[in-house]
């Protein structure tokens, strides 16, 4: 079905991404972002929609109109200082010094609260995360940033975490690996991490998302493949929602400098929540209103979409506002559950050549 693509030029170019393999320039980050992308119909899935138009069929279990691919990034289980000091600098610099003073008191008696009551830690929420899902029949995918020497911000000494991910895994819900900072280059990393994930979870880990949204075509899709992982789902935007490669499908990456497809899937990113007021600075409305597009445009196509939520954006605002997607993907008759399930179905069977 995707040789057909070989016909379209443009087409071919936004799903292999031939623009990313010697990018002139790159972020901070070393990441390829939206802004430097020649492809701007970033909210358009425009190969899936070639794809639909050309023959391909797409069935989810229990006759469920499209899929939602649930996923968090667990950058840390402890307090999130860094989170709430940059809540306080930006309130202290709109003047609003008695609601500033208020938030930082708050965050400090909450901090010490913590550090002597575990259960009283606003991050270490995973359980409370399963429990909003399953109450509207979802189930989703956790990936686990490991603490060592290179990770930039937190990460889990995921030892002291075995009972969590226990109780995720036995209730059906999935424990994945997000890599290091520069895991996403590093075969060596990605293999090291995942098997000490594993030494806890005690069961193979084949799910990954790298740190930041790091990523190099084609490269890290073929370290991936080496290292023994199933599927990635980082391909996205870190700056901006939409996709990337033009997919709302989980897809075999295809290696231009091989002329071979990866024998790897990608279910690739559609929505993070920080995306929306970090890099868009887009409201609370307008931020609905386009996340309700996407969410509408995949149903359209019968396709995938993957919603970020990191663990200490799952409450307040931010809270409220993944439980709105949730629901309104319920009332819509969604398969919501773990990139894990969405592999084992999509990448084997839904997708019919």
């Amino acid at each position: 079905m995707l040789d057909k693509l070989k016909s379209n030029i443009e087409l071919w170019e936004l799903f292999t991404k031939l623009e990313e393999y010697e990018p002139q320039l790159l972020d901070q980050y070393q990441r390829f972002p939206y802004y430097l992308s020649k492809h701007r119909c970033v909210l358009e899935p425009q190969v899936s929609a070639f794809l639909v138009e050309n023959g391909l069929k797409v069935n989810y279990p229990d006759n469920k109109k499209f899929a939602v691919c649930l996923t968090h990034d667990i950058d840390d289980v402890n307090f999130p200082i860094v989170s709430i000091s940059k809540k306080v600098i930006k309130t202290l610099s709109q003047h609003q010094l008695g609601k500033s003073m208020a938030e930082a008191m708050s965050s400090f008696i909450n901090l010490l609260l913590s550090t002597v009551d575990k259960k009283r830690n606003p991050a270490r929420n995973l359980t409370r995360i399963m429990d909003l899902e399953n109450k509207y029949g979802a189930k989703s995918s956790f990936y686990f940033l490991l603490s060592d020497e290179t990770t930039r911000f937190g990460g889990c000494k995921i030892e002291r975490l075995k009972k969590d991910l226990k109780t995720i895994v036995d209730a059906g819900w999935e424990v994945g690996l997000h890599g290091g900072f520069k895991a996403y280059i590093d075969l060596d990393e990605m293999k090291k991490t995942k098997k000490r994930l594993e030494n806890v979870i005690g069961k193979e880990v084949i799910g990954y998302r790298n740190h930041y949204l790091l990523f190099k075509v084609p490269t890290t899709w073929e370290l991936l493949k080496e290292a023994g992982f199933k599927y990635d789902t980082t391909f996205g935007y870190a700056d901006c929602v939409g996709f990337r490669n033009g997919m709302c499908h989980p897809f075999q990456p295809f290696n231009l400098k091989t002329n071979r497809y990866i024998d790897i899937w990608e279910i690739p990113l559609n929505i993070m929540d920080t995306t929306f007021d970090t890099y868009m600075k887009f409201d609370k409305q307008t931020s609905w209103e386009i996340t309700k597009r996407l969410i509408d445009t995949v149903e359209r196509y019968k396709g995938v979409i993957t919603i970020l939520w990191h663990n200490i954006y799952m409450f307040g605002e931010m809270g409220e506002f993944y439980e709105k997607i949730l629901r309104y993907c319920h009332e819509k008759n969604a398969w919501m559950t773990s990139a894990g399930e969405i592999y084992e179905y999509s990448g084997r069977k839904a997708l019919e050549q």
